[in-house]
């Protein structure tokens, strides 16, 4: 008997699926599946669209089919550069969760999460969490990356979950839509989805006291309902984003406001970091370009191009 159904939950070499009928079971991957080709680490995503196969033994359920996906998120896979991991599939939106302080926002962060969610143009919120910890400084510096990230279309929230701060902005943000989450370890992801959830109980972890790095506490991604028509993705936290897998064209077309202004540059393979009449540099310049987006940009432009320089180096 075939039954189709949603993938809520991966751990690896089983999956929970939520079938249309509203019935929940495990099963088991049935022959190989690829992704354009790619060495992934995970065939199988949370929040894809599934075909099941069982038996009377509900132990022998197999996953025969996965539906074409509208979108999905991957990244390089944490454990093996030469793999990719996908996060989530048929996502509405994505949550990028950080904090300014404890732990210490990363430099790029923001523009590497989002160079895994802008070749599919998914919607993204950034939010900034544990404000209730924020100085002055720290507020100074919000201030800024809230005017660069909303200038150029992203959705921006403040959030406190020991104040209640920004939940119920984000629960209309989530109303009606699949969200995948994610976020740095320790930025209080958790913390914030049991406040908004109360029901899930999630097991939050503190800050390692020794190095002030946050310890991951969700282990699989796994889907949440809000309620009948809204669902959460909730992904392991996030400690480093590579890119190996990109070509410099990639970097180039996915920032968003950068690949709006190549065109009126003199040369189309432009790359914006030198070349003549460079459009984008004037812009910077300009100030209608932030320049820690640009500085950002030209730093994964370098982390790509000497990847793919020893990764033909190794070939040769």
């Amino acid at each position: 008997m075939i039954e189709q159904g949603t993938v809520i939950k991966s751990t690896g070499s089983w999956y929970s699926i939520r079938l249309d009928s509203g019935e929940l079971l495990d099963a088991r991957i049935k022959g190989i599946f690829r992704l354009h080709d790619l060495d992934l680490t995970n065939p199988v995503a949370v929040g894809d669209k599934v075909d099941i196969e069982r038996d009377a033994d509900p132990e022998d359920a197999m996953i025969r089919q996965i539906h074409p996906r509208s979108n999905y998120v991957v990244r390089q896979s944490p454990h093996n550069k030469h793999q990719l991991h996908l996060l989530a599939a048929n996502i509405d939106q994505a949550c990028l969760l950080v904090t300014i302080r404890h732990p210490k926002l990363k430099p790029g962060f923001i523009d590497r999460f989002l160079m895994m969610t802008e070749p599919y143009d998914i919607p993204v919120i950034l939010v900034f969490n544990k404000t209730d910890l924020y100085k002055r400084p720290d507020f100074e510096i919000l201030d800024y990356l809230e005017t660069v990230y909303s200038s150029i279309g992203y959705t921006v929230v403040r959030t406190s979950a020991l104040n209640q701060t920004g939940l119920n902005d984000l629960r209309q943000l989530f109303q009606g839509k699949i969200t995948m989450i994610a976020g740095q370890s320790g930025v209080g992801k958790t913390s914030v989805l049991n406040a908004m959830l109360p029901d899930l109980g999630l097991r939050t972890q503190a800050l390692s006291d020794f190095s002030g790095k946050g310890q991951h506490t969700t282990t699989f991604a796994e889907m949440f309902g809000m309620d009948s028509d809204s669902y959460i993705i909730d992904t392991p936290g996030i400690k480093t984003l590579a890119f190996n897998h990109l070509e410099l064209l990639d970097v180039a077309h996915n920032f968003r406001e950068i690949f709006a202004e190549s065109p009126h540059c003199k040369f189309s393979n432009c790359l914006h970091r030198g070349e003549p009449n460079c459009a984008v540099a004037q812009a910077v310049e300009d100030g209608l370009i932030s320049e820690i987006r640009y500085a950002n940009y030209l730093d994964l432009l370098s982390e790509v191009e000497e990847q793919n320089y020893w990764e033909r180096k190794k070939d040769v």
